[in-house]
């Protein structure tokens, strides 16, 4: 399960870096290019709660390989894309579908206990991470070669065909669906394997029928069982959870979104360095994941209390930053930040988990998506008006975005070491 998306984002960020200077190359305008760019991110910010919460109902098999077939698709439109009208087009199904990295997540959550899901999703993580890295060195090697592009395009829809293969193998027969009523929390070990198997075999046949008749249901019916579930999330007590996410979240964009010109300007070095230092990072919240396991050990699988002092942590870092004195500070706050930033995207992630409910773990990591691309779209322009002040402008509103966050997160303590299922009103 870990090979996908190390797949998956290894070919997408192979032609993510090399698409504006392709549109350009076909004569867009800076304007056009960036409207196209933010249809992606539109469709994305909507798509992602309904594709997540569809994966629910119908099972994360029939779901996941729609999205991968899909998605290749669009890849595969990219590369014959000639015109700025094909390259459009080409966007569409994959900022519809390209939630392949959410539904595994929600496979993942399916398949584990809760006291073992921070662990493992650090290491999915990590795995995708590595993806990231890699990827753009080898699309910028290909780049250079006659047709570059396309050639990368295709290399890109290849890779996701592969993945539709590994996923079509995996052995679905044993698949504890998201349809399923959830008893992990009841049901905790410190075995990963035995608690997955003895899951996995009680329940797989029930949940495989469950699954069929929900793929052979009416597309109408599908429908209206994917808004009854959204409108459950939105009528049930987690805004506060969502709220922290989309906070830090912008806190976290605003740190980045002027990182190079700030570094250039506060401290005159090179937009090089700028490049070094964020692939320095890259490969730091690779290792943070790996060493989610010790910390769950060390603050005895207590999610709350590691995101609280994490995001503590993320907002300090933040803080030093705007304010450093010199280029030698920024480099520590950065080590710290990739460890703290890891760390606390997969713990909000499991304690969306935790306190939703496992049952609709599909649509919860949706409706998260879309929360995180609300603050895409929120963090570049309220990083161009904190700059009209300063350079330290866009990090300093991140640090008071954090305190909310960790504000609320104390405000809400209660609940959050509860670990009880907030009910949610479809149910």
């Amino acid at each position: 399960l870990f090979l996908p998306p190390f797949q998956d984002l290894f070919g997408v960020s192979m032609v993510v870096p090399l698409m504006n200077l392709h549109i350009k190359s076909l004569g867009a305008s800076h304007t056009l290019a960036g409207i196209i760019g933010s249809l992606y991110g539109i469709m994305q910010l909507f798509s992602s709660t309904f594709v997540g919460c569809w994966s629910d109902i119908v099972g994360r098999r029939y779901s996941l390989l729609a999205c991968i077939l899909l998605s290749a698709l669009g890849y595969f439109l990219l590369g014959t894309s000639t015109t700025v009208f094909l390259f459009a087009i080409s966007r569409v199904p994959v900022g519809i579908f390209k939630h392949t990295l959410s539904i595994s997540k929600a496979l993942l959550s399916d398949l584990v206990s809760e006291r073992d899901r921070p662990l493992v999703m650090g290491r999915f993580n990590a795995a995708s991470s590595v993806g990231f890295i890699l990827g753009p060195v080898v699309g910028g090697y290909l780049t250079e070669l006659e047709d570059g592009f396309y050639q990368t395009s295709f290399i890109c829809a290849s890779i996701f065909l592969l993945n539709a293969g590994l996923v079509w193998m995996l052995p679905w027969s044993e698949e504890n669906t998201g349809n399923r009523e959830h008893q992990q929390g009841k049901e905790r070990t410190d075995s990963f394997s035995a608690k997955a198997n003895h899951d996995l075999h009680l329940k797989s046949a029930a949940n495989g029928a469950v699954a069929s008749d929900s793929l052979f249901r009416s597309p109408w019916i599908q429908v209206a069982t994917v808004l009854k579930r959204i409108k459950g999330i939105a009528c049930s007590d987690l805004w506060d959870i969502f709220l922290v996410r989309l906070l830090m979240s912008v806190a976290i964009l605003l740190y980045y979104s002027n990182f190079s010109l700030a570094l250039e300007e506060r401290f005159g070095v090179k937009p090089l360095f700028a490049g070094y230092l964020l692939s320095y990072s890259s490969a730091l919240g690779v290792l943070a994941g790996f060493l989610l396991g010790p910390i769950t050990r060390l603050y005895q699988h207590n999610t709350y209390r590691i995101l609280l002092h994490s995001s503590t942590l993320t907002c300090t870092l933040i803080l030093l930053y705007a304010s450093a004195l010199s280029i030698w500070m920024v480099v520590l706050s950065s080590t710290f930040l990739a460890f703290s930033t890891t760390i606390g995207r997969t713990c909000i992630i499991d304690l969306e988990l935790t306190i939703g409910g496992n049952e609709a773990s599909g649509t919860l990591l949706g409706v998260g998506q879309s929360v995180t691309s609300v603050g895409r779209i929120v963090a570049p322009l309220l990083s161009g008006i904190a700059q009209e002040f300063s350079p330290c402008g866009p990090p300093s509103l991140g640090v008071g975005l954090a305190l909310v966050a960790i504000l609320i997160m104390n405000t809400n303590k209660q609940k959050y070491c509860s670990h009880g299922n907030v009910k949610l009103k479809n149910q």
